[in-house]
């Protein structure tokens, strides 16, 4: 299957209400709107292709991108590659996917402090994505005190895009260690960081204080 076939493909799944959710989150029009579910089931029928993955991601389409993220083989990506691709994400929805891709990369490490330096939101982004992962698998190779110094002095000022796992972030150690629930309960009230965030009805907000007490009571 060459790329404009798969281009062809993507543009019959268009879906209008996809495609208006897409564009009011920054898609623009460089989409078709397919839906999720179609998006992987045109994966494993195509499955693993890491030069097709390439020239889908090289045509910016958002649907492509997203496609291109389930063909590709993390392990034979270079640093370089690494670099490309997460510097070239516009869209929230496809650094999120790409996370999962960089995410086994082998040598992820080696860039997750200057992905956080960054001065390009979404590489901030996926350097905090990876060192949430830390907190969440890895905590003991991190000082999470200074990590909390770092959320406090760093989200205000940052980006929405980056925020968001800012926020997770100190969610999650919040959550997970309790020697530390007190201050990050304190930072989030302090930031405010989704605090009005829209929550359908049996949703937990995103706001860090309501997340936290949430999870920790569930926790027993």
């Amino acid at each position: 299957m060459t790329c404009d076939d798969v281009m062809a493909r993507l543009q019959g799944m268009r879906n209008e209400m996809i495609y208006k959710h897409n564009a009011k989150n920054g898609a623009g029009d460089n989409q078709f709107g397919a839906k999720s579910g179609d998006i992987r089931a045109l994966a494993k029928e195509i499955k693993a292709n890491p030069e097709l993955a390439k020239e889908l991601w090289a045509t910016g389409n958002l649907d492509a991108r997203l496609l291109a993220t389930l063909l590709m083989k993390p392990r034979q990506l270079s640093l370089a590659d690494l670099d490309e691709l997460v510097g070239s994400v516009t869209v929230a929805h496809v650094a999120d996917w790409l996370s999962n891709v960089v995410k086994q990369h082998p040598d992820k490490e080696s860039r997750r402090e200057a992905w956080m330096a960054s001065k390009h939101d979404f590489t901030v982004r996926m350097g905090w994505s990876l060192t949430t992962e830390k907190v969440l698998k890895d905590p003991a190779s991190l000082d999470l005190a200074a990590l909390l110094d770092r959320v406090e002095k760093e989200m205000p000022s940052a980006s929405p895009v980056a925020q968001w796992t800012m926020n997770y972030c100190l969610a999650e150690i919040g959550i997970h260690h309790a020697e530390h629930r007190r201050r990050a309960l304190a930072i989030g009230e302090k930031i405010g960081a989704f605090k009005d965030y829209p929550v359908s009805k049996g949703c937990t907000s995103p706001y860090a204080p309501i997340w936290i007490a949430e999870m920790v009571k569930r926790q027993g």
